[in-house]
């Protein structure tokens, strides 16, 4: 019975993969589908363990098995084959029972049956070799990206933002306020990583976290936490949270004592802004709706987008976008960001706040728009954030123009890469 159950949970893994190579969103669609819901939580947990394994090494693996045989096999086998090394050297798994179950699903299909021996030799043969070779940075993206990377950044700094994908990235968390968090820091086997934000070396579920149920905290990357930390108090001001799903940006808001209104098109992600704010214990006014042609004529003191975008600064905690994510999709995610930012511009009060931000590392999603919406709208002035106002961010992440560029490898421990711009509207 355990036997077979690890191969159910194994076999889940293979379709999660399948589906986070195959397009954008295919891993959570595939983790939400009735067939993955129907595993036991233990099993699930192991099936998305293993699947963001193989995601995070994709590169490195497909390089050994490139060299362990003469022609690349199947992708079938080669799911296979990942799966198990993955399990072998980067997983508590047994070597006899990540080797056992692998070659048992290949038994299983009569496209993979013909190779359950090469797959039993590849995989012992690995074993006795003890461990993998040192990983090349630029196996582990896309060869796309890492040009692109290089290009934008230099070789040095891309090899250091594909090396985050190796390491397994903590929880940060994100309080109401600093003595909120630090009543809980001990509990939550945290540190301060930002104003009112922490960082926890916990792991496992999150709802048997301290003080979850009583709305203490949500989860949200540093990062994603920056651009409102920008901000400083904001009470009797309102605020306008566009592409709010999750909603941690809105809470952010609220919590700094804005009277915010949320917007997102899709209604099945706003219902976690709705749950969010419930656990929390505060509230909103919500609307699904398009941002950019919400029927509404207020104006207001903040504006805040974070826009759509390719979200290849994401990948530490969604290591399948690096693979999902196609060239043209950056160019297309760029022509609805420079339609957001023009039709919300006039929303923003006269001396109001705008904040862009996307959790992109591409720069046709940030300076590039951010340079051409300045040019087109003269009522707009860039605010300079420094190292020295902020001295939770890191100081690589003060780009000179002002705006912030997070690197994925500027802080210890990683953080999400985003880009921040904080725009104000000139007085009249």
């Amino acid at each position: 019975m355990e036997n077979d159950i690890g191969i159910a949970a194994r076999v889940a893994a293979i379709t999660l993969i399948e589906a986070a190579l195959e397009k954008r969103s295919g891993f959570d669609e595939a983790a939400a589908s009735a067939d993955f819901l129907k595993l036991s939580e233990t099993e699930r947990a192991f099936a998305r363990a293993l699947a963001l394994l193989v995601l995070r090494r994709l590169g490195q693996l497909d390089h050994v098995i490139h060299k362990k045989t003469q022609k690349m096999p199947p992708e079938a086998v080669r799911q296979l084959l990942r799966i198990g090394m993955a399990q072998i050297f980067f997983m508590q798994v047994p070597d006899f029972a990540a080797v056992s179950t692998t070659v048992k699903i290949a038994e299983r299909e009569n496209k993979t049956r013909p190779f359950k021996g090469l797959i039993n030799a590849i995989l012992r043969g690995l074993i006795r070799d003890g461990k993998l070779s040192d990983v090349n940075p630029k196996r582990l993206v896309p060869d796309w990206l890492w040009q692109r990377w290089v290009q934008t950044y230099g070789e040095d700094t891309a090899a250091s933002m594909a090396s985050v994908l190796t390491e397994e990235p903590a929880t940060d968390l994100s309080f109401r306020n600093a003595a909120e968090r630090d009543a809980l820091a001990e509990a939550l086997q945290g540190e301060a990583v930002g104003p009112v934000n922490l960082r926890s070396s916990l792991r496992g579920d999150l709802r048997q976290w301290a003080d979850y149920e009583a709305g203490k905290w949500w989860v949200q990357d540093i990062a994603a936490a920056t651009p409102v930390n920008l901000l400083g108090d904001l009470n009797g001001k309102t605020a306008l949270d566009v592409c709010a799903a999750p909603g941690g940006k809105t809470l952010q808001l609220i919590a700094k004592g804005a009277q915010t209104v949320a917007i997102d098109r899709s209604k099945n992600r706003l219902k976690r802004v709705e749950d969010n704010l419930s656990r929390i214990g505060m509230s909103a006014e919500i609307h699904n709706a398009d941002a950019s042609t919400f029927d509404d004529p207020r104006v207001f003191d903040v504006v805040l987008v974070d826009a759509p975008c390719s979200a290849t600064g994401t990948y530490r905690r969604q290591p399948d976008v690096l693979w999902a994510t196609r060239p043209a999709d950056v160019a297309k995610l760029a022509d609805v960001q420079h339609r957001l930012l023009d039709a919300l511009a006039p929303r923003v009060k006269l001396g109001g706040d705008f904040l862009y931000c996307t959790c992109s590392l591409e720069r046709e999603e940030g300076e590039t728009q951010i340079l051409a919406f300045l040019r087109r709208n003269k009522d707009f002035t860039l605010v300079k954030h420094t190292a020295d106002q902020h001295p939770d961010i890191p100081a690589a992440s003060f780009a000179p123009e002002g705006w912030l560029r997070l690197l994925p490898h500027q802080r210890k421990g990683g953080q999400d890469g985003f880009f921040v711009a904080h725009l104000k509207r000139n007085p009249a």
